[in-house]
């Protein structure tokens, strides 16, 4: 089975929300929740893929000393297996806005559990829960 690179981050606001994007339609999975990021392309680090996809989708900036390991997700969809390490970031430039017709939503973390999200997405939660 095919092993899919993803890159993700919890953008985490002074509040201490944190950033969940909608897929749009005619994307797979369209309509779940999800943590910012993307695939990483050949020749990229996940930091690098972050910080080029966090630019692309929501016109902000960061730098890989922002972004923090966290945890990962591991997980099989019926085509490929998903590997996502997820990132923590607290600082960044600009504000966060849709650049690819995403709805974007502030969430608190006891709050995650309200969003539909893709199974590799859920176990991620209480990790994101019991750290903030």
């Amino acid at each position: 089975m095919k092993i899919v690179l993803v890159s993700a981050v919890a953008l985490i606001d002074p509040d201490g929300r944190i950033l969940l994007a909608q897929r749009p339609e005619g994307k797979s999975m369209a309509g779940l929740w999800e943590f910012p990021g993307g695939k990483v392309e050949p020749c990229e680090t996940p930091e690098q893929a972050l910080i080029r996809e966090l630019h692309e989708e929501l016109g902000i900036d960061t730098w890989e000393s922002c972004l923090a390991p966290l945890t990962f997700a591991s997980h099989s969809y019926e085509t490929f297996h998903l590997l996502m390490p997820l990132f923590a970031c607290r600082k960044w430039k600009g504000t966060p806005e849709s650049k690819e017709g995403q709805a974007l939503k502030w969430v608190r973390a006891n709050q995650l559990r309200d969003y539909p999200m893709p199974p590799a997405d859920i176990p991620l939660i209480p990790i994101l829960r019991d750290w903030l």
